[in-house]
């Protein structure tokens, strides 16, 4: 199983860019499933799935922000 990269974006959170690479992969029953990795940092990634490129573009848009949200929430929060 080999993954295929189709494309890469840029999403905008908290007035920053990060880093979305989009990846095509076909499973051992010949179905296709897409996955996307979002880069936060050197060793932090988010990594999302789903059976639809338009599926998984969707999740991406909602579930991004969300977690880079309550990670900036975790970091300010061990500061203080």
């Amino acid at each position: 199983m080999f993954r295929r990269l189709l494309r890469t974006d840029d999403i905008e959170v908290a007035e920053q860019a990060y880093a979305v690479q989009y990846y095509e992969t076909r499973t051992l029953r010949g179905l296709l499933r897409y996955s996307s990795e979002l880069v936060i940092g050197p060793a932090d990634r988010i990594i999302l799935d789903d059976s639809s490129l338009n599926g998984l573009e969707s999740k991406v848009a909602r579930l991004a922000p969300a977690t880079i949200y309550s990670r900036l929430l975790v970091a300010r929060a061990t500061t203080a």
